[in-house]
């Protein structure tokens, strides 16, 4: 038999060879644009339909631009083919991924509490630098910027921090102790409304809306309190995430430059020579609160959640919307003025659980802005806080100058204003000034207190007129 009667059998394959060829030269690019196309990790395509031949069916594949080469198995009709895309999946942290969602927040709050020990991070302060990489993690594909764990810290962690870091504002002692720095510290206030006032005049902030007036009622809120004021105020007056988030980033620059020059007010001012009795029981009591039994822990979380209950069942009860944390302000207030021995032993081991879900809360608060949004709201408000502090500065020590107050006296109860009893503490330490420690713990503890109802009922009754 001739050679070429026996390799018949052979024509089908290699006439089909060619289509096979074509098709693996075209899934070549096919499989580029592939990669530069498609967002999904998986692409799962049926082959040849069962009224086509193999070779008619290849052919018409050509035209076809996700297809991986298919080819036909005389024991299958159908089959799978997965594609995989080589471009990462963002965020790296699936804001379904609980573990890793409250890893990146517990870690980047305390790495923002250990920054300030470095002096970066000692000149931003540690609620900026948890804001900032919060901030970047979220906008650089880390983290989401939506995730049910940043509701929780909202709804639950913050709300109990608030009655956790309250627990040392009995007021009769605040009136008590703090003497000639309570009317300055009162001053001050006065300066920051006035400022505000003023601030809202010059820089209006139009481009932000019906946020603008509620975003200058929570830094007035901010600036004779601290940023448990600044966060209620904005939850009660219904701020926009993208909005609270460039106007926390702004007025923690515009507060790094105001304590800086505060330092540098106060550089000619001498260190006193003696050490105060209230200043003895405060150290006695700081070496106490190094190492709080775990009992006092247990306890002030359960009371901590207790008036937290108590708080958001009146503002149900009486339809107050937004009114949650002005109502447990006003409750555990209440409390520890009512129970100042009781609550007092509870305060270091609640003002140390504060500091961590407050920094926990600053990074939700960075994770859930907009960087773009930030840094287009932001320049409006960075003016208004601007003007804001520096009318501040200068009605209190104008006024102060006036009334014959002493100077360090004055700077004090602006920090305590401003900043909060923690960095009018840290001043009156750094400068020597014993004298004014325990009374600027407890101005600025006033000025939480306080610093929400003010803000509000002057948002609403004046800013939003204006």
């Amino acid at each position: 038999m001739p050679m070429a009667s026996k390799l018949t059998f052979l024509q089908p394959i290699l006439t089909s060879s060619r289509p096979f060829e074509s098709q693996r030269s075209h899934s070549s690019c096919s499989r580029q644009n592939l990669l530069l196309t498609s967002t999904k990790p998986r692409i799962i395509i049926n082959s040849i339909p069962q009224h086509q031949s193999s070779a008619s069916y290849l052919s018409h594949s050509r035209t076809n631009t996700f297809l991986s080469p298919q080819f036909p198995h005389p024991s299958n009709r159908t089959r799978s083919v997965t594609a995989r895309s080589q471009l990462p999946n963002f965020p790296l942290i699936s804001p379904h991924d609980k573990w890793g969602t409250w890893t990146a927040l517990f870690a980047t709050g305390a790495f923002g509490i250990w920054s300030e020990r470095t002096k970066v991070g000692s000149a931003l302060s540690g609620a900026l630098v948890s804001t900032l990489i919060g901030l970047a993690a979220s906008n650089l594909g880390v983290v989401s910027c939506e995730s049910p764990a940043y509701s929780i810290v909202l709804e639950f962690l913050l709300p109990l921090a608030v009655p956790l870091l309250l627990f040392r504002a009995d007021l009769r002692r605040v009136i008590k102790s703090t003497g000639t720095l309570l009317l300055a510290f009162l001053i001050g206030s006065v300066a920051t409304t006035v400022g505000t006032a003023l601030a809202y005049l010059l820089v209006p902030m139009r481009s932000l809306g019906q946020d603008s007036w509620k975003i200058a009622a929570a830094l007035m809120g901010r600036h004779i309190g601290g940023a448990v004021n600044y966060v209620a105020i904005s939850d009660a007056l219904g701020v926009s995430s993208s909005v609270l988030a460039a106007g926390l980033a702004a007025d923690n620059v515009i507060c790094a430059v105001y304590f800086t020059t505060l330092f540098a007010l106060a550089s000619n001012i001498p260190a006193e020579s003696s050490t105060s009795v209230d200043d003895v029981s405060m150290n006695e009591g700081s070496v106490r609160a190094d190492k709080p039994p775990v009992l006092q822990f247990a306890t002030a979380l359960a009371v901590a959640f207790a008036i937290c209950k108590a708080g958001t069942f009146l503002t149900k009860y009486f339809g107050i919307q937004g009114g949650s944390l002005p109502a447990i302000t006003a409750i555990v207030v209440t409390l520890a003025t009512t129970f100042p021995t009781q609550f007092n032993k509870l305060a270091p081991a609640g003002e140390a659980m504060a500091l961590i879900l407050m920094q926990v809360f600053f990074t939700v608060v960075g994770a859930s802005g907009n960087i773009w949004s930030v840094i287009n709201t932001a320049p409006s408000i960075f003016m208004f806080a601007l003007v804001q502090i520096a009318i501040h500065l200068a009605v209190i020590l104008g006024l102060g100058k006036l009334f014959r107050f002493d100077q360090k006296l004055l700077l004090i109860a602006s920090n305590a204003n401003v900043g909060g009893p923690t960095t009018a503490c840290g001043m009156a330490t750094a400068k020597g000034w014993s004298s004014l420690i325990v009374p600027g713990i407890l101005a600025g503890i006033f000025g939480i207190a306080i610093a929400t109802f003010l803000g509000i009922a002057f948002g609403v009754t004046v800013l939003k007129y204006m």
